[in-house]
């Protein structure tokens, strides 16, 4: 690809952007990814790249008294997204079960990680998965999703996975009790419904053919198909009992084991 005077593999120039980064922060990188569409395996032509991060200050910043930021937003354009969390900002989102840090420690598409965050993740963050809290992140995304771009006549074909990618990952929590996987595929092959899957994969052949504008007509069956699960999901979750791990001190000694070692 080119990129401000840049050409070659994307994954090349992502390197070079952390490494930017890393410098002009003072900060170590942990694990690098790709998070959206291009992770879920149904990109437009024209989709960007979403590269998202955690990153691990020296431990001065951790005890300084004054407030710290605890993200790092570096670029935004129509070819790159690029923002990272600091470590002590994912451990507290991992306590919580946030569906999102799941999907970026287990994207398909990694660019760069390091064995500290691997032992992070399998050792201790994956004991913090709870299905509660997971499957009401995927519900509202879909919920929102839906009445948010799939109500009219003409509607944007990619939106629809927006909307059956978390409705799979609810049935996949429900049925399995463990994070969903991150690609479409691997949903639609094992969680979704035989009489659904050749409407699903005629709107996959046809979306794959559109940029992120087209519209074209809603269709009746697939809609249908969604609010009978967003309604099913919906009674689910709001019956459910909170299971999520109530034990700070895994992720305290793991974030003390981090930036001791990083500094």
């Amino acid at each position: 690809m080119k990129y401000e005077g840049f050409e070659g593999p994307v994954e090349e120039l992502v390197l070079l952007k952390i490494k930017e980064i890393e410098e002009k922060e003072n900060i170590k990188v942990l694990h690098v990814i790709e998070s959206g569409s291009r992770a879920w395996g149904f990109a437009s032509p024209d989709s960007d790249y979403d590269v998202r991060f955690i990153y691990v200050r020296d431990q001065d910043f951790y005890l300084s008294l004054r407030d710290t930021k605890d993200f790092i937003d570096w670029e935004l354009n129509e070819v790159l997204d690029i923002n990272g969390w600091d470590l002590k900002k994912a451990l507290k989102h991992f306590h919580k079960s946030n569906a999102t840090l799941f999907e970026w420690s287990d994207s398909s598409v990694v660019y760069y990680t390091t064995e500290e965050w691997k032992n992070l993740y399998s050792q201790v963050a994956q004991n913090y998965f709870a299905c509660k809290p997971s499957l009401y992140h995927y519900y509202g995304t879909a919920n929102k999703n839906y009445h948010e771009h799939l109500m009219d006549d003409m509607v944007k074909y990619k939106k629809y996975f927006y909307v059956l990618r978390p409705i799979l990952a609810c049935k996949w929590i429900e049925e399995k009790k463990c994070p969903p996987p991150v690609l479409f595929d691997e949903l639609f092959n094992t969680v979704l419904e035989d009489e659904m899957k050749a409407a699903v994969e005629d709107l996959l052949a046809k979306k794959i053919q559109m940029s992120e504008s087209d519209k074209a007509p809603k269709i009746a069956a697939i809609n249908q198909y969604i609010e009978e699960k967003l309604a099913y999901y919906k009674a689910l979750v709001e019956s459910m009992e909170d299971d999520r791990n109530p034990d700070w001190e895994p992720l305290e000694e793991a974030f003390r084991r981090l930036v001791k070692n990083d500094g």
